[in-house]
C-alpha cells in the first residue's frame, strides 16, 4: 500500500469516473485502473463497483476512501510540522472564509499577513460554511472564519469578535427617517433573506423568529450585495452585518442601528485540533482579531 494508491482511490471517489481521476492525478487512465486493482487485490476486498458505463464505490470503498483521507491528513499535517519546525513563518497558509463576510474583511486581513509574514504564501478559499468545515476536516484547509456555534469535537475554535446587524430599508420606507429601532418594531413586517446554504439565513432567521418578522418568500438572494440592491431598488428590507454597512451604499438606502436586545453574529477562527500549525494559527487569529476591530472601531466613531 502506497500513499499514492490512497490518492488514487480519493480521487476516483470525488470524481466518480476514471478518467477524470486520472486527469486529477496527472496519469493515464490505464495506470490509475491497474493501481486500483493492484490495491484491491492487496486488500483482497472490491473497493470499486464496475458496470459497462459507471462505477460506485461498494461499502468497504467507502470506508477505505474515509480511512485514506484521515491517513493522507495526518501525512500532511507531519509534512508542515517539519516545515513549521524549520521556519514557521513560511510555507503556506490555506484559509477559507464564507462569502457574507469575506468580501469586507479579506482585503484588510490580506495586506496585513503581507506585512507581518512577508514569506508567507496566503491561499484563500470563500465558499459556504458546511463546505469550508468539510475541507477543514478532509485537510483541504488550514483554518476557516466561521460564525459561531461550530459543533465539530475535532475543531479548535478561536473567537475573534462579535458583529453586530443593521437593517436596511428603502429611503421612501416608513422607516428610514429613524436612526435606529427596537428590535420588537419589527414585528410583521416581511425581510428579504439569502438564498438556502448561507450560515447568515440562519442567522436572520433567528432574528425574524425572535422579532416576530417573517421571510419574503417570494425571493431568495444570492449574495449580500443582491440583498442591497434590491433594497435600493425599493422591493424590500434586509438585515446587514456591521462590516458589510462599511461598504458604500445607494443614496436609496438607509441603515438603521437596534436598540437594546441588538442582534449579533459572533465569528470564530477554527483549525484541528491535531494540526502542528495551531501556536502559528492562535498568532494568525490574533492578527484577524485586530484588525476586525479596527474596522468595527471606524464604525462605531462615524
Amino acid at each position: 500500500m502506497t500513499l499514492r494508491e490512497l490518492e488514487y482511490l480519493i480521487a476516483l471517489a470525488e470524481h466518480r469516473h476514471f478518467g477524470r481521476a486520472a486527469e486529477a492525478c496527472h496519469v493515464s487512465q490505464p495506470t490509475l485502473s491497474t493501481q486500483i486493482r493492484k490495491f484491491e487485490d492487496e486488500l483482497g476486498a472490491p473497493l470499486i463497483e464496475r458496470t459497462a458505463r459507471s462505477m460506485m464505490l461498494t461499502p468497504f470503498g467507502q470506508d477505505a476512501v474515509a480511512r485514506a483521507r484521515r491517513i493522507l491528513e495526518e501525512v500532511g499535517e507531519m509534512r508542515r510540522a517539519a516545515l513549521r519546525c524549520r521556519d514557521p513563518e513560511t510555507g503556506s497558509l490555506k484559509l477559507g472564509i464564507f462569502p457574507t463576510l469575506g468580501p469586507y474583511l479579506l482585503p484588510h486581513v490580506v495586506r496585513r499577513i503581507r506585512e507581518r509574514f512577508p514569506e508567507l504564501e496566503t491561499l484563500l478559499v470563500e465558499e459556504k460554511s458546511e463546505s469550508l468545515i468539510s475541507r477543514l476536516r478532509e485537510g483541504k484547509l488550514d483554518a476557516a472564519v466561521l460564525a459561531l456555534p461550530v459543533d465539530d469535537d475535532r475543531l479548535q475554535t478561536e473567537f475573534l469578535f462579535e458583529e453586530r446587524f443593521l437593517l436596511a430599508v428603502p429611503a421612501t420606507h416608513k422607516l428610514a427617517k429613524r436612526d435606529e429601532l427596537s428590535l420588537g418594531e419589527l414585528d410583521g413586517h416581511d425581510l428579504m433573506l439569502l438564498e438556502e446554504g448561507h450560515c447568515l439565513r440562519e442567522q436572520a432567521l433567528d432574528v425574524c423568529r425572535l422579532a416576530g418578522a417573517r421571510e419574503r418568500s417570494s425571493f431568495r438572494a444570492t449574495s449580500l450585495e443582491t440583498l442591497r440592491q434590491m433594497v435600493g431598488a425599493d422591493v424590500g428590507i434586509t438585515l446587514l452585518p456591521e462590516l458589510a454597512a462599511r461598504q458604500p451604499s445607494p443614496a436609496q438606502i438607509r441603515l438603521l442601528r437596534f436598540k437594546g436586545a441588538t442582534p449579533t453574529r459572533r465569528i470564530a477562527l477554527c483549525w484541528r485540533k491535531s494540526t502542528a500549525m495551531g501556536g502559528f494559527l492562535k498568532e494568525t487569529a490574533v492578527l484577524l482579531r485586530d484588525v476586525a476591530h479596527e474596522l468595527l472601531s471606524e464604525i462605531n466613531q462615524d
